[in-house]
C-alpha cells in the first residue's frame, strides 16, 4: 500500500478485488501494529475502497431482474428489482 494515492486504481478494480483489499486494510488496522501515518493512510484507502464495493454492488442491483408470474403462477417475464418491494 504505502505512498499510493487512495483512489489509486481502485476505479479500475473488480468487487473481489477491492473486497479482497479492504479485508487486508481492516486486518492491518485491527492489528494495530500500523504507525499513525500508515493508519491514517490505510484508513483511506479503506474509505476509497469500500465507497468503490458499494457503487458496484448499487450498479449490479439495478440490473437485477426480478421473474414475474401470471395469475396461475407460471412465469410471464421479468420486470427491474425495486428493494423496496
Amino acid at each position: 500500500m504505502g505512498d499510493v494515492d487512495a483512489a489509486g486504481a481502485v476505479d479500475k478494480m473488480s468487487f473481489e478485488e477491492a473486497m479482497a483489499e479492504l479485508d487486508q486494510v481492516v486486518a492491518r488496522l485491527e492489528s494495530g501494529a500500523a504507525p499513525l501515518e500508515q493508519s491514517i493512510e490505510l484508513y483511506t484507502r479503506g474509505t476509497a475502497l469500500k465507497a468503490h464495493c458499494e457503487a458496484l454492488l448499487k450498479n449490479a442491483q439495478a440490473k437485477v431482474e426480478k421473474i414475474t408470474l401470471d395469475d396461475k403462477g407460471s412465469p410471464a417475464g421479468t420486470a427491474p428489482f425495486d428493494a423496496d418491494k
